[in-house]
């Protein structure tokens, strides 16, 4: 199969996953945005994905879609590697027009991955996963994502690591988008310099969204969190 035989084929793999997960990220981004203006909202929204048969089916396809997308890029990654042969320890004058992104999409892969892996452990785990199991003991309730977003943002070290996990992703993502529609076939000048600069302005909203999300609860500035306080 062209899909997984040839490297265009890859390319193709890569490019769809990726933008699927996009869209995933975006509905993740709006779904903690709820939590900035009310607690009720958002752990109501926790409890209706919860551990439902739709919730878990979905978390089963994402899961598929990041370990292809992870699998082809390492794929992706030592073809490359192999193709340039010994030239790959040449000295060489950094290409004017590659960005910094495109030279270091495997280490941003890398870092994105152990955050994926630090985020299921704070969430998907004590939440979802605790549900499925009847997990008891847990200071908080699976479908009290407010309360697991508070406890792991008042620690600074998940903070810190948090924030070096989003650049990561907007580096990532910033080269991905374009990088995608490119290899779909938009080749055209004039539409391949829009999309890019739409790719770059959405891809920066969406990771500013994470950001406040994070900021506002590392040092309280949510209004649910005042409106917890004194309620």
């Amino acid at each position: 199969m062209w899909l997984i035989n040839s490297s265009i084929g890859r390319k193709v793999v890569m490019s769809v996953t990726g933008m699927a997960l996009i869209l995933f990220l975006t509905f993740h981004c709006c779904m903690n945005i709820v939590a900035l203006f009310s607690k009720d909202a958002y752990n109501m929204i926790c409890e209706l994905l919860g551990a439902n048969w739709y919730a878990v089916v979905a978390t089963i396809g994402l899961a598929g879609l990041a370990m292809i997308h992870i699998v082809y890029a390492f794929i992706l990654n030592f073809q490359n590697r192999a193709a340039r042969g010994k030239d790959r320890y040449a000295v060489t004058e950094k290409p004017e027009k590659v960005e910094w992104a495109s030279q270091n999409m495997l280490v941003l892969g890398i870092i994105i991955l152990l955050g994926l892996i630090l985020h299921l452990y704070n969430f998907w785990y004590n939440m979802m996963f605790a549900e499925l199991v009847g997990m008891e003991g847990l200071a908080h309730g699976p479908a009290e994502g407010f309360e697991w977003i508070v406890e792991t943002f008042s620690n600074p070290v998940f903070i810190v690591l948090y924030l070096i996990w989003l650049c990561a992703i907007w580096f990532h993502l910033f080269h991905g988008f374009w990088s995608a529609m490119q290899t779909l076939g938009v080749n055209g000048k004039i539409w391949f310099n829009r999309w890019r600069i739409i790719g770059a302005v959405y891809v920066t909203l969406l990771m500013l969204g994470f950001l406040v999300v994070v900021l506002a609860f590392a040092f309280g500035c949510a209004p649910s969190l005042a409106c917890t306080a004194t309620c």
